[in-house]
């Protein structure tokens, strides 16, 4: 539809361009509207496509746009012509401007349809006012209406040649119009219908009056199509009031059929007057049936343009068919020829496809792709299953001996009697003997455990397995994990060997096949050949050698699922487990192997004086760590007061990460600087050493952890640090004392002090605390509670084996699992403390961890401490029957006070009534407080008991274990 764009006039053409045009509506004595006169053929191929476009469009829904240009459906002829909506007259009616012709009526919104955006342009018709007229103000209806009648008649369906002068509002242009070289506007002026603009450039006066005056106008007119012999293809009809015969006559005499009368003389007989009015009213009447004719007619060329039309569109999609067609009979053709060059050459191409594959087959097995798979991690189990170091028999009866002289030569240092030292002497020099013997002994028993060499390979294969398989994050310690992975190991090879007899199998059976159709087939043969032993099924052994070739080639040990590698995972950290604590038992062997090598070179004096330069040494070393780390403590000031551009200039020196440890981190301090003892019994799950830093028992804690994982473990102890900074030895909480790497391995250690057997559990094995004794712990343990709290630090892991009470009188609280969330800590299986659960109940009922879960722990440790051996009762929702027990009457009330819903909190404990009677002495620091411990107490401890009160250390240490 470009022709009938480029017809119309742009708003951006220069005034006075000169324009053809032919009038198709007039709404006043001097607006009218018109067409391009170029526009004719476009307005057919309009009028054709809405006919087809329409009746199957969409109807418009919602509310209306005015804006937008729709297809309407004129009342007439129930023909379709585009319009845009003027206004709502209510629900069902609205008006519409025929945007092509200009006239407008009021139609259902049944009748109004949404049209394709190829038919979205601006209308054809365009709005023209005379230049320089105005209406009169004072013009009534029928002066009105005969004015609009005569300007039809001179500007309807006339060839009209007009001049733009100006635009007014609403893209109404004013122009100076000519009809047959007759100036249309100095006639209708001429005429009275219109007067001179006093002002021709300002038009808002005019069109106000003109508005005013539509007000009165009648329905919109019609459309029809165009009649033969005239300008345009559509036009409004029978919207003009009729003309009197002589405006008629001397308007329509250029293009109409001019029926004129001449006056008859004064002498003429009457019948000839009578004889001319009937032929008038003959002439009339043909006129009217000629006029019925011609829309007969035009409206029969329409219906046929439209059948034509739907012929066309018939033809194109028979058309379209057709091609769609003589594809898929092409595409049929050349299948079929594919097909059957294809079957020709069938047997050929499913024996070179199968050759190729065998080849590839023989390659794989050749390279022994799948020969070694689980080899190095079975090797690994055999190693450190069948091979391994245990602890040598000599090296008990070796430590016990040592401990006995080292006691004597202590005694022998603090006795003052002459007579008793003498024999003290004596009592050394016999147990010296003995330990001279079980040095050699135990030296004799280790030459011939091959302990170097034995390290050597676990130090290979640890080096190899991290190598293939990673750092290990968890550790497995369950006895079924190498029987597991055993297990599916077999199961994998049997399925693989399955795989590849199926496919030996089946290629078998095709080389028989062959071999019997060659034997058929062979011409030398005297045998005769038998049509009935020719094997007909070649086609099912070689589709069945083609999928086993296939399946096997496809089959790869070394992927796979989430499962097997879980499996792999578990054995893996359990081989890897096991390699470290027969390095650390390796470890401790020698060392005491080369002890006892030096004893027999050095004296007892040298001997003395090398360990003591050695301790000083590393006291000295320890003194510079401290002043390191005073240093540090002034650079994190100068951070957060002054220099924080400091850790990005200096990222060598560790700033930041001393800085978010909470002080805690120091690069300088190495495990192996320490004279760690690898706690074996302790090692359950982790590495766990005993050292000694300027007279003070410590404990190096190892953790595994990895990248995603540090962060958040170095997160958890700076937090509890802070917490324990706040009030020093007041806090009541283990202080942490560095937190340390290794080189060696890959482990971050944490250092504590080390109470042995002062844990909750070893105690009360050992000698019960009294209700007194009982009341200073827990009113500890309970402040230790507040201070994690106020940090907002939920413990998780309060039980026996992580309170300490130090010297029977001051109750510490142990620091937990930092790799675990509280909630993983409060579900660990150390939970529990005889036959007393000390988990709360809405723990059990899957809520998360709380302070009122540590609270319920609390009360539990205090009812197990004072309950003694007294057997209590359990109600349905878990807590024990305290009513039950005897026991003081204000222990009683606070105990029920933390088994309730609403439990006390650790502040509200901490002054409770029975807190009075806690002895009020000052409790020392936590610093040295281990040497205050009685050495007797150690002296007099059982083995058996020692090793009890060992083992709730490693609890205590381990809480999520």
């Amino acid at each position: 539809m470009n022709s009938v764009t480029s017809g119309c006039t742009d708003e951006g053409t220069e005034y006075g361009k000169a324009e053809d045009v032919v009038g198709c509506h007039v709404e006043d004595a001097i607006t009218f509207w018109a067409q391009n006169i170029s526009s004719c053929n476009d307005l057919l191929k309009l009028s054709c496509a809405l006919a087809e476009a329409c009746p199957r469009a969409q109807a418009a829904f919602g509310k209306l746009d005015f804006n937008k240009i729709y297809g309407g459906c004129f009342s007439e002829d129930r023909c379709w012509y585009r319009c845009m909506v003027q206004r709502m007259i209510n629900n069902e009616k609205c008006q519409v401007l025929y945007i092509d012709y200009g006239n407008s009526e009021i139609i259902n919104r049944s009748e109004i349809v949404e049209i394709p955006e190829n038919l979205q342009y601006p209308g054809v018709a365009k709005k023209y006012r005379l230049w320089g007229l105005q209406l009169p103000a004072d013009q009534n209806l029928n002066m009105f209406d005969q004015g609009k009648t005569f300007l039809g008649s001179l500007v309807f369906e006339k060839a009209i040649k007009v001049r733009e002068k100006a635009k007014q509002k609403g893209d109404t242009i004013l122009v100076q119009a000519e009809c047959e070289k007759v100036d249309i506007g100095e006639e209708v002026a001429k005429a009275g219908f219109a007067e001179k603009n006093r002002s021709p450039g300002s038009t808002e006066d005019v069109e106000d009056a003109l508005q005013n005056q539509r007000k009165k106008m009648k329905s919109p007119a019609q459309l029809w199509l165009n009649r033969p012999g005239h300008a345009l293809c559509n036009h409004p009809r029978a919207f003009l009031d009729p003309v009197g015969p002589t405006a008629r006559n001397e308007v329509f005499a250029g293009n109409h059929m001019v029926l004129t009368k001449e006056k008859p003389p004064a002498s003429a007989p009457v019948f000839n007057r009578g004889f001319t009015r009937v032929r008038d009213e003959n002439l009339a009447e043909e006129n009217g049936v000629f006029e019925e004719e011609k829309e007969t007619n035009r409206k029969e060329n329409v219906n046929l343009l439209r059948k034509q039309k739907e012929l066309e569109l018939e033809v194109e999609h028979l058309k379209g068919e057709l091609q769609m067609i003589n594809q898929e009979k092409e595409a049929s053709r050349k299948r079929a020829e594919y097909l059957e060059e294809t079957l020709h050459k069938y047997v050929g191409t499913k024996m070179k496809d199968l050759a190729a594959n065998v080849k590839v087959l023989k390659e794989t097995r050749h390279a022994k792709k799948n020969a070694g798979f689980g080899e190095q991690l079975s090797q690994a189990i055999k190693l450190v299953t069948e091979g391994n170091i245990t602890v040598p028999c000599s090296l008990e009866k070796l430590q016990k001996l040592w401990t006995e002289h080292d006691l004597a030569q202590e005694m022998i240092q603090l006795c003052k009697n002459e007579d008793e030292r003498d024999e003290l002497i004596t009592k050394r020099n016999g147990v010296q003997q003995d330990l001279y013997s079980a040095v050699k002994e135990f030296i004799l028993e280790v030459d011939q455990l091959f302990i170097c060499e034995r390290s050597d390979v676990l130090q290979e294969l640890s080096v190899s397995l991290e190598a293939t398989y990673g750092q290990v994050c968890e550790v497995n310690d369950s006895e079924e994990v190498f029987q597991q992975f055993l297990k599916w190991k077999c199961a994998k090879i049997e399925e693989f060997i399955d795989i590849r007899n199926n496919t030996d199998a089946a290629l078998k059976i095709l080389t028989d096949l062959f071999s019997g159709i060659l034997k058929c087939f062979d011409l030398s043969s005297e045998e005769s050949s038998n049509t009935e032993e020719i094997p007909g099924n070649v086609d099912e052994a070689l589709k069945e050698a083609e999928l086993c070739i296939c399946k096997e080639l496809k089959t790869d040990l070394t992927e796979h699922d989430e499962k097997e590698k879980e499996v792999i995972k578990s054995a893996y950290s359990k081989v890897m487990h096991e390699v470290r604590q027969e390095q650390n038992l390796i470890t401790v062997i020698q060392k005491t192997y080369l002890a006892s090598v030096e004893s027999d070179d050095y004296s007892e004096l040298e001997i003395t004086r090398i360990k003591e330069e050695i301790a000083a040494l590393r006291n000295k070393l320890f003194q510079e760590i401290y002043k390191e780390q005073e240093e540090y403590e002034k650079l994190s000031y100068l951070v957060q007061k002054w220099f924080p551009e400091l850790p990005l200039l200096y990222p060598e020196a560790g700033i930041l990460s001393y800085m978010n440890s909470g002080g805690l981190l120091s690069h300088s301090l190495e495990r192996d600087l320490l004279d760690a003892e690898p706690l074996k019994k302790l090692s359950t799950k982790r590495p766990l050493v005993c050292s000694e830093i300027q007279d003070q028992k410590v404990l190096l804690k190892g953790y595994s952890v990895d990248v995603s994982s540090e962060a958040k473990v170095i997160e958890r102890v700076a937090k509890y640090h802070k917490a324990w900074d706040q009030q020093k030895e007041e806090s009541s909480l283990l202080q942490l004392l560095f937190l340390l790497f290794c080189k060696s391995d890959p482990l971050m250690y944490l250092m504590v002090p080390y109470y042995p057997g002062a844990s909750l559990t070893a105690v009360q094995a050992d000698t019960p605390l009294t209700l007194e004794e009982t009341l200073k712990v827990m009113k500890g343990v309970a402040q230790g509670l507040q201070t994690l709290h106020g940090a907002n630090i939920v413990h998780g892991s309060l039980h026996g084996n992580n309170v300490f009470a130090v010297n029977r009188k001051q109750g510490i609280v142990g620091d937990f699992d930092f790799t675990k969330s509280e909630e993983q800590r409060a579900a660990a299986d150390t939970m529990v403390i005889g036959t007393l659960s000390l988990v709360s109940p809405e723990l059990k009922m899957g809520q998360p961890a709380s302070p009122a879960s540590d609270m319920y722990a609390y009360g539990c440790l205090l009812f197990w401490l004072c309950i003694q051996n007294q057997e209590f009762g359990m109600k349905e929702d878990g807590t024990p029957e305290v009513d039950a027990v005897d026991m003081d009457d204000k222990v009683k009330s606070l105990i029920l006070n933390l088994f309730c819903c609403d439990r006390l909190t650790a502040e509200q404990v901490l002054r409770s009534d029975c807190f009075l009677l806690a002895d009020a002495d000052p409790v020392p620091t936590q610093q040295g407080e281990e040497h205050e411990l009685p050495e007797e107490q150690h002296d007099s401890e059982k083995k058996d008991e020692e090793e009890d009160a060992v083992n709730s250390e490693e609890n205590a240490l381990n809480s999520t274990q």
